[in-house]
């Protein structure tokens, strides 16, 4: 049970970066700000919160997985929940207006980071798992 939390909590961690790259456009109209304004604070909000994450994932790779190798699965395990929760939301909100459709630039952002998070999530387990006990 707990492997699957931590896998979700992955997947979450991803899936709110990748949903507030992708719609900077509606943000900026739902907010009124500007475009630059947007993509700066979400710049920060991704960064922030990946920092805070990370921390966050390393303490609870170390108190609940209790430093077992089984918690390398979660390097798997998040992918099929970040597919789920892109799904969910592509589904509940829809793109209706043409002028949020994001830019093509960042599919390849985004198939970036795709590639590279697998090794960001096994680099925590492995910090995580070998991680002293204070």
């Amino acid at each position: 049970m707990k492997l699957n939390v931590m896998g979700t909590l992955y997947a979450l961690a991803l899936f709110v970066a990748i949903e507030l790259i992708l719609n900077v456009y509606r943000i900026s109209r739902l907010t009124g700000w500007d475009l630059g304004s947007v993509i700066n604070v979400i710049t920060i909000l991704v960064f922030a919160g990946f920092v805070g994450a990370t921390f966050l994932f390393i303490l609870m790779t170390k108190r609940w997985m209790k430093a077992r190798k089984s918690s390398y699965w979660s390097v798997v395990l998040w992918a099929p929940y970040l597919v789920f929760c892109v799904y969910i939301f592509a589904s509940l909100f829809p793109i209706i207006d043409p002028g949020e459709v994001p830019n093509p630039g960042v599919g390849l952002v985004l198939i970036a980071a795709l590639f590279v998070y697998p090794f960001y999530v096994a680099l925590v387990n492995f910090v995580g798992v070998n991680l002293r006990r204070g």
